[in-house]
């Protein structure tokens, strides 16, 4: 029997080591005080991308050179949902242990934001209470571990069906 890798053990693995990176980038971010700057939030996204993509490439490696597109859609989503749990975790410890002020940050980033683009007082305030529910340290781990799944789901359909290369029916 040929010794090859699964998916659930190369998305472990990347998993894991996204999740590392995007601990030390997201850190970065909120002790430079650039938590709410959402261009630098996109760095994320191509964090994910890349590792979606290294996972892929490991896997086909490992697999004699050949990954099914639903594998490389199922592996690809399951590592971002290790990288959601262990971002969410630590985004859940640094808030609510290490930096307390950092709900407030975003908050305070989102006003300014709505009052440039004109909306009234009482919009704003509306705007607030209603994403005040949302901002404890709880409901942004929740928020993190789906978000990165999705997102991750979304990167794995296009990236998989560009890596995917099927064994030969007979050979």
């Amino acid at each position: 029997m040929e010794n090859q890798t699964t998916t659930t053990r190369t998305a472990l693995k990347w998993g894991v080591v996204i999740g590392i990176v995007n601990i030390l980038f997201s850190t970065g971010m909120m002790v430079s005080g650039q938590i709410a700057n959402q261009t630098l939030g996109y760095v994320v996204y191509l964090i994910w991308g890349v590792g979606i993509y290294l996972a892929m490439s490991d896997f086909k490696k490992e697999n004699q050179g050949f990954m099914s597109y639903g594998q490389g859609l199922g592996l690809g989503t399951l590592k971002c949902g290790i990288v959601g749990l262990i971002s969410g975790a630590f985004s859940f410890l640094y808030m609510k242990f290490i930096d307390t002020t950092i709900s407030d940050q975003i908050m305070k980033k989102a006003v300014e934001d709505m009052e440039k683009k004109g909306l009234p007082d009482e919009q704003i305030d509306q705007a607030m209470e209603y994403s005040k529910m949302f901002m404890s340290p709880g409901m942004m781990f929740v928020f993190a571990v789906i978000g990165t799944i999705f997102i991750g789901f979304i990167l794995s359909l296009i990236i998989s069906a560009i890596l995917k290369k099927d064994k030969p029916v007979f050979e």
